[in-house]
C-alpha cells in the first residue's frame, strides 16, 4: 500500500514561486511610447526661404510690415492733403507712445493729448499705438481701439498709418482741426 502523498494548495504553490519577486513601484506603464511630434518642414522651409530673401539685394522695406494700413479723412479733406500726410510732408509737432498701456488708460490720453494739441493749435502729431507684439494675444488691440476714437473726435480730420522710418503699422499721422 502506498502512502497518501501530501499535494499543497494553489496559494502555497503560489508563494514559493514568488519567493525573491520584489513588487513593482507603480502598476501603471505606457502600452507604448508616445508618438514623436512632428516635424513643421513646411514652415522651416518658408522661414528658410524669408531669411535668403532679406539677405538678397531685392526687397522693400514697406513690404515686411505686417498688419493692416489705417487710413481715415472726413469728408471736405483734400485728396492732397491726404496724400501729404501719407507721405510723412507734415512737420510733426507732438508725439504720444501709448506702448505699455491698458484700453483704458489709453482712451484717456489720447482724448487728453488731442485736445492738448487742439487747444495748443498743433497742426500734426504721431500717435505710436505698437503692432501688437507685447500682448497677450499678439494681437495690436491698441491700434484697433485707437482707429475707432479717433474717428469719434471731432479735432482730427484725417489719420493715417505711418511711413516706416517713424513706426510704420504701429504708429499714426493725425492731422488736427485749427482752432
Amino acid at each position: 500500500m502506498r502512502g497518501k502523498v501530501k499535494e499543497k494548495s494553489d496559494s502555497a504553490l503560489f508563494r514559493e514561486a514568488m519567493r525573491g519577486v520584489k513588487p513593482l513601484k507603480t502598476d501603471k506603464l505606457p502600452l507604448t511610447n508616445p508618438p514623436p511630434k512632428p516635424i513643421p518642414k513646411q514652415r522651416y522651409l518658408d522661414e528658410a526661404l524669408v531669411h535668403e530673401e532679406m539677405l538678397s539685394d531685392n526687397y522693400d522695406l514697406a513690404e515686411l510690415e505686417t498688419g493692416e494700413q489705417l487710413l481715415f479723412a472726413r469728408p471736405g479733406v483734400q485728396h492732397r492733403v491726404l496724400a501729404k500726410l501719407r507721405r510723412g510732408q507734415f512737420s510733426i509737432n507732438a508725439e504720444l507712445d501709448l506702448h505699455g498701456m491698458i484700453v483704458r488708460e489709453a482712451r484717456v490720453e489720447v482724448g487728453n493729448f488731442l485736445h492738448d494739441c487742439y487747444n495748443s493749435q498743433i497742426r500734426c502729431a504721431r500717435i505710436v499705438h505698437g503692432k501688437g507684439h507685447g500682448s497677450w494675444q499678439k494681437q495690436p488691440i491698441l491700434k484697433k481701439k485707437l482707429n475707432k476714437w479717433l474717428q469719434q473726435r471731432d479735432e482730427v480730420l484725417a489719420f493715417c498709418s505711418a511711413r516706416s522710418v517713424d513706426g510704420g503699422t504701429g504708429a499714426v499721422y493725425v492731422l488736427i482741426k485749427r482752432k
